[in-house]
């Protein structure tokens, strides 16, 4: 379809550890010092992309630890999230919603605070438009570095940071561990995305839903329920879908398996995003690729990209802008 790259324009689902490119993390490390296995970026990138023979979510999460290593730094953050940026600014896109966890680059000499004042200071330097969800992450023990990033997302909510979201290995770490977390960001009326329904089946979407989500990270097993499924689609809480990355972590065996067509038919709010650029070696435009032969015709993919627009956490009037580019 020569007009895909035309509806490639918004990401919801993405994160930064995820995403950074080989290049910038050689750079970084060379700058502080940083151990790598090889500074050679094709060699790296076998370190840095998931394996074919991934096992799982679980699995499919140790690929962050080498990203991880070189944003631990004011310069590590600034330099390989404005290279992910410039990398968006040519793939086309025009908004971005980027997605990291303040608490993991607070292993060294940042605070977690540091670490958002970085983001914000990155995001006026931004080719494209782009806002920033905090992640609480799913460990043992953290529960202290959650309610930072909650009170830290309350304090620069509206100054570039858009959400909460909740993360990590969902199969070991469910959403009700977190409830009494869920339920604080909503009280402070933040918006929240929680990954649910992609390692584990629909009673995680069903309790992020109960929990307050505004949206649904992934959800693909959304499907096994029609419960569910009427229930996303009559509160207009989207998915924000990730085909490539929920066959990697193999959610999905297959993506002719990848309930995308049948969530969309039954009139859930479908999104397509990429999740983990460079873990999953894929781009925006490669994931819309995968919806066409899926059998999604260009005025469904449109609309894809339209549901989009109006899940974003911004303003109706920057959705208006971003409607009228498609």
């Amino acid at each position: 379809m020569e007009n895909l790259k035309k509806y490639s324009i918004i990401d919801l689902h993405l994160h930064l550890d995820g995403s950074l490119s080989a290049k910038a993390i050689i750079e970084v490390a060379k700058e502080e010092g940083i151990k790598l296995p090889t500074y050679d970026e094709e060699e790296l990138n076998l370190f840095l992309r998931v394996p074919k023979d991934c096992k799982s979510l679980n699995e499919y999460l140790e690929r962050f630890d080498i990203p991880n290593y070189v944003l631990q730094t004011t310069n590590g953050i600034r330099k390989c999230t404005l290279d992910l940026l410039n990398r968006l600014h040519e793939q086309g896109l025009k908004y971005v919603e980027i997605r990291m966890a303040p608490q993991l680059s607070a292993q060294r000499e940042l605070s977690q605070e540091d670490v958002v004042k970085t983001l914000l200071e990155v995001r006026e330097e931004s080719p494209i438009r782009v806002n920033f969800i905090l992640c609480m992450m799913r460990f043992e023990n953290n529960k202290e570095a959650n309610l930072e990033t909650i009170e830290l997302a309350k304090k620069y909510y509206g100054r570039g940071v858009v959400a909460v979201d909740l993360a990590g290995a969902e199969a070991l770490y469910g959403n009700k561990l977190y409830e009494n977390e869920l339920k604080l960001v909503k009280k402070y009326n933040l918006p929240l995305t929680v990954h649910s329904g992609e390692a584990t089946d629909y009673k995680e979407v069903d309790l992020a839903l109960e929990y307050g989500a505004d949206r649904i990270g992934h959800g693909v097993h959304s499907i096994e329920s029609k419960k569910t499924v009427e229930m996303l689609k009559k509160l207009r809480k989207p998915l924000e879908i990730c085909p490539t990355s929920n066959i990697d972590t193999k959610s999905y065996k297959s993506y002719e398996k990848l309930p995308i067509r049948a969530l969309f038919d039954a009139g859930v709010l479908v999104t397509i995003n990429t999740d983990d650029m460079t873990v999953s070696n894929t781009t925006l435009l490669d994931e819309f690729k995968v919806v066409e032969k899926l059998g999604f015709n260009e005025s469904e993919i449109k609309q894809l990209t339209l549901n989009a627009i109006d899940a974003a956490f911004i303003s109706e009037a920057e959705k208006e802008e971003l409607r009228k580019l498609i």
